[in-house]
């Protein structure tokens, strides 16, 4: 799995943090997402998956 993000798309909504805090995260200043592991492991698979339906500006891109 590959996670990208289009930081310039995101809308500091955080909701990916709530879905995977492992892989994503917040900026201080802004809010704009910060990803921590843009290849996760397998069993965290379905909360990225969550992360990305979840987004609302859609700035979160899943590969599997």
């Amino acid at each position: 799995m590959k996670v990208t993000i289009d930081m310039d798309r995101c809308v500091a909504a955080g909701q990916c943090v709530l879905a995977a805090p492992d892989v994503f995260d917040q900026r201080d200043d802004d809010g704009v997402v910060v990803l921590l592991n843009a290849s996760p492991p397998a069993e965290g698979a379905d909360a990225v998956r969550t992360a990305a339906a979840l987004c609302p500006a859609l700035a979160i891109t899943v590969e599997d």
